[in-house]
């Protein structure tokens, strides 16, 4: 019993520093399907309660993340975004800062920091001393930490209505001192407003894939444990995160002259590393559509509602249903501070009703510092 629980603890350790499954190739590359997620959760209340349908028209800090092509919109000269969520009951924590700074008319620069992470889980690895007795006190605590730096830079082009943007993004994740990673990656964006209704984007994200090196650091114990039961030793190497396409679309219209406004905007990710389970899928291509639904007034009060991640889901009797996530926001602007809530990761089961609550904070400075 005993070996069977120090296996055990050593199984749970595998499963977080072996944070995604991935196929070996010859060259020993690693080409995962599903690579550095937590940089696809999302920025910002306004976007998650738009269901992450803001490529075409994002305009704030935010662009850095989404499309930095945004950041040319940027009506301030310095603009912070702060946001905070929780998940699975508040064990995993995720942050977010964005920094935008306009340079002048036709450019602005952007910097965001992410991290995603679980703080204090137990490493029972050494709970067995050498006498074979379960010692409690020999359990300490680690942290399984994903980290995200983006440094983006957006200018007008010379076309009217097109702006251009591009981010270098250094990656970081790390579980405790078993494994870390370091990794960087270019994401290239671009906007296009014909008119003050119409607004279309793209943004291909890992344009030249995001690689991810990482280095395992695993004790004689742990490996001989290893290969007691049958697991293969993580080995160091290169991970690969694939490029993704998203095109977007965004259409506002003005409701009379009493300032009330409505916008609705459609985002769809193309990938094409296989079949995933998305809305439209096959062998070649997939496509991901997102929907968003903005209405507000005089830009001083908004309410969002989102509509994304379309999945098949399979029945006890092999049939197949299509579920799709719901989300909910509120924005408030008052004195060039906005303040956003989004209710969003909605999901009923038959048991339990499982959502997150998630708050950003905006503001910015139309002048420069040194300006008298």
């Amino acid at each position: 019993m005993i070996f069977n629980l120090r296996y055990a603890a050593i199984l749970t350790l595998l499963l977080i520093v072996s944070t995604s499954l991935y196929a070996q190739e010859d060259d020993n590359t690693l080409a995962p399907k599903y690579s550095n997620e937590f940089l696809q959760i999302g920025v910002g209340a306004k976007a998650l309660g738009l269901g992450n349908a803001v490529v075409a028209g994002v305009d704030d800090v935010t662009a850095g993340y989404w499309n930095p092509a945004g950041l040319t919109q940027v009506d301030n000269n310095l603009e912070f975004a702060l946001m905070h969520s929780e998940y699975f009951a508040g064990i995993a924590k995720y942050d977010y800062l964005g920094i935008a700074h306009k340079i002048d008319d036709r450019s602005a620069i952007g910097f965001s920091a992410l991290r995603f992470g679980v703080d204090d889980i137990p490493n029972t690895t050494q709970l067995i001393n050498n006498e074979g007795n379960i010692d409690y006190d020999r359990i300490t605590l680690f942290t399984a930490a994903d980290y995200a730096f983006l440094f983006s830079y957006a200018r007008k082009t010379d076309i009217e209505g097109l702006d251009l943007g591009g981010t270098a993004k250094i990656v970081h994740r790390r579980a405790g001192d078993f494994a870390r990673a370091w990794g960087f990656g270019l994401d290239f964006g671009m906007q296009y407003r014909p008119s003050e209704k119409w607004a279309f984007g793209a943004i291909l994200r890992d344009a030249t894939s995001t690689f991810n090196a990482w280095i395992f650091n695993l004790d004689t114990d742990m490996t001989e444990v290893f290969l007691q039961t049958g697991n293969e030793i993580p080995e160091n190497g290169l991970e690969l995160t694939l490029p993704r396409l998203i095109i977007a679309g965004r259409y506002k219209y003005d409701i009379g002259q009493k300032g009330i406004y409505t916008a609705l905007e459609v985002n769809a990710a193309v990938t094409t590393d296989g079949r995933r389970n998305t809305l439209v899928q096959s062998n070649f291509v997939s496509l991901d559509p997102v929907v968003g639904l903005e209405i507000g007034y005089q830009e001083l009060v908004s309410l969002r509602f989102g509509v994304n991640n379309f999945q098949y889901l399979t029945n006890f009797d092999a049939t197949q249903y299509l579920t799709f996530q719901p989300n909910l926001g509120l924005g408030i602007s008052l004195k060039g501070v906005n303040l956003e809530y989004a209710f969003t990761n909605i999901q009923s089961t038959e048991t339990e009703a499982l959502f997150s609550h998630v708050i950003s904070l905006k503001f910015g400075f139309k002048e420069k510092f040194n300006k008298k």
